[in-house]
């Protein structure tokens, strides 16, 4: 009983990750003074005055997933995705932890005064940035296929087809978002609202999972 008690709270981590993140930039975004969610990356939070508040959502969130991952590691047992559904999704939150602890260079447009579009130089911070963001927006399609994998071979055909569509949808929108953020004619006056739908259809993913996972936390496999 305690076990599955903990197993619960874990799986709750892992709904509350993504929704905490998810509202922190929307919020922040829309109310940061200088800053244009439409055209600038979630990552440019980081910096300035009010850079923390991203950097605790960051390191809060990324802490939350990497607990979630833990409990799906141990509810479940065996079976297609057991090892390497958890494994990624605990990709997730490092990444997410190794942003905040590293925040991103400045770049477009953000802090006020910075040149538009990508930053021209990294330094040594931004670059391991990037390795975070690597984490998050890589590690988080591949996830969503091993669960597809495991949802087909349980007979879950709505769960199977839906991982399938996010491991496609989020890193194909982030391409289009990083392409917008790199000049791209017609992508770049959206290139902000374009990486805020990849980490959307990321996130809702896991944090649907989490509930799903909650609901039933033991689902056998057929024999």
């Amino acid at each position: 009983m305690d076990r599955d008690r903990t197993t619960r709270w874990l799986f709750l981590a892992g709904v509350a990750g993504p929704l905490l993140f998810v509202l922190v930039f929307l919020v922040e975004g829309a109310l940061r003074p200088g800053y244009d969610p439409a055209t600038t990356f979630v990552s440019q939070l980081s910096l300035g005055d009010r850079g923390w508040i991203q950097i605790a959502s960051l390191l809060v969130s990324g802490a939350l997933i990497l607990a979630f991952a833990v409990g799906l590691r141990r509810a479940l047992d065996s079976g297609p995705g057991s090892r390497w559904g958890p494994v990624m999704v605990a990709v997730v939150g490092l990444g997410l932890v190794i942003a905040g602890i590293f925040p991103t260079d400045p770049a477009q447009g953000y802090p006020p005064g910075t040149p538009p579009g990508p930053t021209s130089s990294y330094s040594w911070r931004g670059g391991i940035h990037l390795v975070g963001a690597l984490f998050v927006f890589g590690g988080l399609p591949i996830a969503a296929f091993v669960f597809a994998r495991r949802f087909r071979a349980i007979g879950d055909g709505a769960w199977a087809i839906y991982s399938l569509v996010t491991g496609v949808a989020m890193p194909a929108v982030f391409v289009a978002a990083s392409a917008g953020a790199n000049g791209s004619a017609g992508l770049a006056g959206v290139a902000g609202w374009l990486q805020r739908a990849s980490i959307v259809i990321g996130f809702a993913w896991i944090a649907l999972l989490a509930v799903r996972e909650l609901r039933d936390m033991r689902r056998p496999l057929p024999t």
